[in-house]
Formats: C-alpha cells, structure tokens, sequence
C-alpha cells in the first residue's frame, strides 16, 4: 500500500544519503594525505617559526627542545602506533581507489626481509596504504611482520610531519636505519623499498608499465649484509592514478627535474588528477582507479659481510628474473593484456 511505498522510498533515500557521505568521507580521507606529502612539512616548519614570534613561544621551545632529544629516533625503527594504523580514516582512503593487498606466499618469522616495490608512480599511494596502515590488513595476511616503509630522510627532519610519519612505520630510507631494523630489532622485519624512487617517478604515466631497476643495486647489498630474503612487489594501477607530463631526455624540463634529484632528492613533477567536486576538472586528487599490490615470493639470500660484484649481480638479476615473472603471471588478472610487457630501465 501507500504506507510500503512510502517507507521504501525513504529507505531508498537513506541509503543514498549513507552512499553520498562515505563517497565524501573517502575524498576526505584520500584529500589529508595528498596535502601531508606535498606540504605539511613546508607548513608545520613555517607554522612552528611563526610561534616562535608570539606570546606562545614556549610551546614552540618545549617541542624544538623535544625534537633535540628525539632527532635519533627515525635511524631506530621509529615509534609506531597501531592506534593511528587502524584509524577508519585509512579504510576510507583504501576504498575511494580502491586498493588491495595480495599475499602469494607465506613470510617466516625468524627471517627479516627486504621488499622491493615497484612502480613508485606520483606518490606511492599503494605502497603507503598497504605497508603504513592496516586497511589492508598487512598484519593478518603476514602474522608476525613488521613493515617498515622507508621514504625519503629528509622528511624526519620536518617538524610534527617526522612525528606523524612515524607513527605508520615509516623510516628514512638510508643505511644507519635499515641497518638498525635489520640487525638490532629481531627477526619479522619487512623493510618497504620503493627502489626506482624520484627517477622512477619521472617516467610514470598512465597506460605504461616500466621500472627503474638495472642499475639499481643497493638494496641487494643491503640484504646481502645483513641476511635478508629480497621479496619483489608489483603494484598494478599504480600508475594510472595521476597523469603526468613527460619530459624528453635532453630538454631543459628534464634537466631541472634531475638537478632536483641530485641535489635534494626527489623530482618535481608535473601531474594532475581529478577536481575536489568534480571528476571532470583538473585537481589534486588521484583518480579512482584500482591499486593491486602482489607481494611475490620470497628470494633467500645469504649473509655475506662484505658481497662482492659478482655476488651483488648475481642476486640482483635473480630478483629482476622473479619480478618479471610475477609481473608476468599476474597482469592478465588485472586488467592488463597477455602481450603486456614490463619494461626494466
């Protein structure tokens, strides 16, 4: 009757309503973190400073004096808070792409490991999301590993930002910390390497498939060193999410961006997404597209205290091989064609 209908268009209208704001809740969530990797450590600097001026300078002092005693902490593994991995806010973030975590094979415990992650894309946003929250549920798909995503160390020496970073797990990315991780703090450790990092991320672009790597050999003396298995992970779409201009290798766009890298460590790139309000504007916002994360199969490696070349070479082209093959095995399960190939710079 006319009370049914009613009562059903409501019920429509509720869950459209619910639709609505979990949509926005989702832009929210994804929106914070665009901001905190592009400009929180620039504002939380400039905030601090300022504060420094007024009549709240105290404040300022006591967390300059706190930052002082605390400067080691990052090269330490950091100060992780499962309180902050579990905010809802991350499980938003998951769904407005959305991202999924894939586990091929199980992780031992008594072993530490170095996971290789590829493509970087713009900002790492799978790797971030899988790795330095439990949206994805890291800890239950790897039961007794810790992660640690390592980035890039000039961000622990930002105020408040260094704070906030580590409370995901997240590390610098340089020998004093991983060396700590991988020696001094047990076994589970899973150290996140974005190995192609800002060179990789010059070359990131909708529609390609390629990584910085052949030249890349550091992270394999680092597992080398410290008896670490090297584990290869790939990230299909995570280079759909922004798009990019490209510039040719010899133009002058192309030499600033590598003076950036050389001298501070990341690339300026030139990118947009999708509006605030709209996905036919241009804006800071990723577009929503699916991120799969494959972690692959474990490499064992043996603990050599100083590898040579030959020893270095030879594990590094065993895990380009194992990449390349996990590449292969999965592409056609998301999304990419059989004649897909993954292209190693």
């Amino acid at each position: 009757g006319t009370g049914s209908s009613i009562l059903s268009a409501l019920q429509d209208l509720f869950w459209l309503s619910k639709s609505k704001v979990e949509k926005q809740l989702q832009i929210i969530s994804v929106l914070q973190w665009v901001l905190t990797f592009l400009i929180m450590g620039i504002a939380c600097t400039l905030i601090l400073m300022y504060i420094l001026c007024t009549d709240c300078w105290a404040i300022a002092a006591l967390y300059l004096a706190w930052l002082v005693f605390d400067w080691n902490t990052p090269k330490k593994g950091g100060r992780r808070s499962q309180w902050v991995r579990n905010w809802a806010i991350w499980r938003y973030f998951r769904d407005y792409f959305p991202i999924r975590l894939v586990k091929t094979h199980n992780l031992l415990t008594t072993r530490n490991y170095i996971f290789g992650y590829h493509p970087h894309g713009i900002m790492g946003l799978g790797a971030f999301c899988n790795f330095s929250t439990e949206a994805t549920g890291v800890s239950q798909k790897f039961p007794g590993i810790r992660p640690y995503l390592a980035t890039l160390a000039g961000n622990f020496r930002m105020p408040i930002l260094r704070d906030y970073l580590m409370s995901g797990g997240i590390c610098p990315v340089n020998r004093d910390s991983i060396d700590y991780i991988l020696s001094k703090n047990g076994s589970g450790n899973a150290i996140i390497i974005v190995v192609g990092g800002a060179a990789e991320s010059l070359n990131c672009t909708p529609g390609k498939n390629s990584v910085t790597l052949k030249n890349r050999k550091g992270f394999v003396k680092l597992a080398l060193r410290h008896g670490a298995d090297l584990v290869p992970v790939y990230s299909f779409g995570e280079n759909e999410v922004y798009k990019q201009v490209i510039f040719e290798e010899g133009s002058w766009g192309r030499w600033v961006q590598k003076k950036f890298q050389k001298h501070i460590g990341f690339a300026p790139c030139i990118f947009h997404g999708r509006g605030l309000f709209s996905s036919n504007t241009w804006g800071l916002l990723p577009y929503p597209k699916p991120i799969t994360t494959v972690v692959g199969e474990p490499i064992t490696i043996p603990k050599i205290d100083n590898p040579c070349q030959r020893e270095v070479d030879f594990y590094h082209s065993i895990y380009v091989d194992s990449l390349i093959k996990l590449f292969d095995k999965y592409k056609s399960k998301f999304g990419l064609p059989e004649t897909e190939v993954l292209e190693v710079n």
